[in-house]
């Protein structure tokens, strides 16, 4: 028999609100093994992160993975944390308090809510529902929709929300990889880059791969991973030539999606090109994959090669 939960703080004839949940990926709550492993193990315990049988894989998770890759991964995190903790929690509580600033409005509430790790998603629906929030608009900060990213936040939702007495009207944004806002700042950014620095020989986009039979399924991340890429190219007036899309952060043996971006900067700085200049559209704020995996990493392989 399910218990069915009532916001604590409701009272009948209670002035309502429209909340907002913005919602990112989640962070560790610090650099250690102990703090990775808890994080770790929520993580990839969730059926959108990892498509096999839960029989065959929860074992290979608690004995092998969470016993082996929890200090290699608390040695990265570790290179990239800074002295307010985490950079993707900081930068996302930065990106609310400005889009609080920008839509300042006394009937919209806002909060943050992490898919893994602190604050959950659970905690920041519960404070806007105590606030008062009636409607809620939740806003997955991932630019491109995919099913283990976006589609994991609307689980979470859902699953926070299935022991609710009264539960909210909710609505949900799915994307925004084709919004012109976006595509506009995305081009002043390398607009003002290669101001500053010099134009470069190429520019990479590099997005967060999937599974090739993720997308063979019929994920969109792909083709919209592809179209933004384009309209940046035509919002910055270049050649399809002088742009490349790649994917990074493949995990295993399996096949992802191609290029992959590390195998893509050791061919280019082999076959002579000096200068490029790398941008990761799929993340809406810095975190591992481009402050350790794209600037220390990919940047170190590209050097290594003969890239300058």
């Amino acid at each position: 028999m399910t218990n069915f939960k009532g916001s604590k703080n409701f009272e009948h004839g209670q002035k309502t609100s429209i909340g907002v949940l913005l919602c990112n990926l989640g962070t560790p709550d610090e650099p250690t093994r102990k703090a990775v492993k808890r994080y770790l193990a929520e993580f990839l315990s969730d059926p959108r992160i990892v498509e096999l049988p839960r029989i065959l894989w929860l074992p290979i998770l608690h004995g092998i993975i969470l016993n082996t890759r929890p200090s290699r991964s608390a040695h990265a995190y570790s290179k990239i944390w800074t002295k307010s903790g985490s950079p993707l929690l900081l930068h996302s509580k930065n990106l609310k308090t400005k889009i609080e600033r920008n839509l300042d409005r006394s009937w919209l509430t806002f909060e943050l809510g992490m898919r893994y790790g602190n604050p959950s998603i659970g905690s920041a629906l519960e404070s806007l529902i105590n606030k008062g929030a009636r409607q809620i608009l939740v806003v997955p900060m991932y630019p491109q929709y995919a099913a283990a990213t976006t589609g994991s936040i609307y689980d979470a939702v859902f699953n926070y929300c299935s022991s609710l007495r009264w539960v909210p009207q909710i609505r949900f944004t799915s994307n925004y990889h084709n919004e012109e806002s976006y595509i506009s700042a995305l081009a002043k950014k390398i607009i003002d880059h290669w101001a500053q620095k010099g134009r470069s020989d190429k520019l990479l986009f590099s997005f967060h791969g999937i599974p090739k039979s993720t997308f063979l399924k019929g994920d969109p991340y792909h083709c919209q991973c592809q179209e933004t890429a384009r309209l940046v190219c035509e919002k910055i007036e270049i050649k399809p030539e002088s742009a490349i899309v790649t994917f990074q952060s493949r995990v295993g043996f399996g096949e992802w999606l191609t290029p992959y971006t590390e195998e893509t900067l050791t061919d280019l700085a082999k076959n002579k090109t000096k200068n490029i200049v790398v941008i990761c559209p799929g993340f809406a704020s810095d975190w591992i994959e481009t402050l350790e995996e794209i600037n220390l990493r990919a940047k170190e392989v590209f050097l290594k090669n003969g890239g300058e």
